[in-house]
């Protein structure tokens, strides 16, 4: 962590009275900048991730800034996510990029004109993309509600309902290429962690050559040094890849047999189990059947466990399912299935193992912030993307699993990290994994938004049950 002549701003109070007041005096201070960067980031209905490399709507990004909102303005909690599921295609799939239009075409690569979703059936009036990102959605929903449960807030969930239904109804059956019972990714921008070593091998089979870039303009070399993104072999793949599904009309039906990346994600189906069990809140909450979402829950978390956990490792592995085989890369994806309410006690004991080990360092008193790849790896990265640095919203997603399962010491780590890098690096896109200085875009929407829900953690009682506890997941223990 960086080094600093004060006392941690994240750390729990002192017994000092001086040492109370530094601390909430520093909190207060944390709280106005992370309003001050959402406000900065807000356009009419919702939050672009930032004002320099992303200048439109990101769909997971809008449910973590969602959660933030919640604290400052639930009204704009609710505008967040009602604007992205208003671009929500009939089949139900939320696409992970909706554009806008006032932003010119080339202000981002790969823009409007190269998804062509207006030549899609079923698409919506905005130009989006056709793929889509981790379904923490209905997780989002829930914890906005819990800290604002007003009636207005009650009228807005009740009406995101059915869209959320028809997001998860879409990636349990149109995407279960494996047959399994879980979605696989069509690309690994659909995982959120666009270029982490865990798609390195099934990346390898993408055919594409780095000078298929000289085409395209890639604009967020513009806003970045080039040492800290994907590289052009990376997007040359990714460019393959979309250009197939877009050559498919972005169907999903025999992928396995034309599709030339499929890969069964840990984080992306662990948010799956865990909005189903955010669902069946819900719908109590609404009025609705929990019973369909709390049967989902335990079926997707059990498919989970049977296709994706490794015993051999102890930890989770995405499966490719093009060649049947899990990838050797051991990446933070591997600890967010502690998301999931129902995850056995063994396998949650395994991930904690994993976690404290060298490879990623949890501890009650972090020295270093959580990285997104295996730190003993020789192909870790410090400075490239998800090769290394550490991100805000894994490390909310593992606490929130640790919170879950009754690691509050844990849980506590990573909060008092959270809160400590913003505290001397402000609100960046990511922070190097060793010193903790601000990496990728400044004045980062969620992070802003997270810092507010782990700041809230003192002044606000937690909420009264998490998602998941109606869906009989284990009970809390205090660790």
């Amino acid at each position: 962590m960086v080094n600093r002549t004060v006392p941690s701003a994240g750390s729990e109070p002192a017994a000092s009275a001086g040492a109370v007041r530094t601390v909430t005096a520093e909190h207060a201070r944390l709280r106005e900048l992370a309003r001050r960067t959402l406000d900065g980031n807000w356009e009419h209905d919702h939050t672009v991730p930032s004002r320099t490399l992303y200048p439109h709507q990101w769909s997971w990004d809008s449910a973590f800034i969602a959660i933030g909102w919640a604290h400052v303005r639930p009204d704009r909690a609710w505008m967040e996510l009602t604007s992205l599921f208003r671009a929500q295609w009939r089949d139900g799939r939320v696409p992970h990029i909706v554009f806008n239009p006032s932003v010119s075409g080339g202000a981002y690569f790969p823009g409007p004109g190269f998804w062509s979703s207006e030549s899609i059936e079923g698409t919506p009036p905005v130009a989006t993309s056709g793929l889509v990102q981790p379904p923490v959605h209905a997780l989002a929903a829930w914890h906005a509600y819990r800290r604002a449960p007003t009636q207005e807030s009650r009228a807005a969930l009740r009406r995101l309902y059915p869209r959320l239904v028809a997001q998860q109804h879409y990636l349990t059956t149109c995407r279960d290429a494996g047959g399994a019972g879980l979605a696989s990714i069509v690309h690994p921008w659909e995982s959120g962690l666009d270029n982490s070593p865990a798609w390195d091998a099934p990346m390898s089979a993408v055919p594409a050559q780095a000078a298929a870039m000289r085409t395209y303009r890639r604009r967020d070399l513009v806003h970045a040094d080039p040492a800290h993104r994907p590289t052009d072999l990376d997007y040359a793949r990714y460019v393959s890849i979309v250009t197939a599904y877009r050559a498919g009309g972005y169907r999903d039906d025999s992928l396995i047999d034309r599709h030339p990346f499929l890969v069964e994600c840990p984080l992306f189906n662990a948010a799956m189990g865990a909005s189903e069990s955010a669902l069946a809140s819900i719908a109590e909450a609404v009025g609705g059947d929990p019973g369909p979402h709390r049967q989902r829950a335990v079926a997707i978390t059990e498919a989970v466990v049977t296709r994706l956990y490794d015993p051999d490792t102890g930890t989770f592995r995405p499966r490719d399912v093009r060649t049947g085989r899990l990838t050797p890369a051991r990446t933070v994806l591997g600890l967010t299935p502690l998301i999931l309410p129902g995850l056995p006690a063994r396998q949650v004991e395994s991930v904690l193992t994993e976690a404290r080990s060298a490879r990623f360092g949890l501890a009650d008193r972090m020295s270093r912030p959580l990285p997104s790849h295996d730190r003993t790896a020789p192909d870790f990265e410090s400075l490239r993307y998800w090769r290394g640095p550490s991100w805000m919203n894994v490390t909310w997603l593992v606490r929130h699993g640790l919170l879950l399962h009754g690691h509050d010491r844990l849980a506590a780590g990573l909060r008092t990290s959270m809160i400590d890098l913003v505290s001397a690096a402000g609100c960046h896109e990511y922070f190097h994994p060793d010193d903790g200085s601000g990496l990728g875009s400044p004045a980062f929407s969620w992070t802003a938004a997270l810092l507010l829900e782990v700041l809230a953690d003192w002044a606000t009682p937690p909420p009264a049950h998490m998602p998941g506890d109606a869906a009989g997941g284990v009970a809390r223990r205090g660790r």
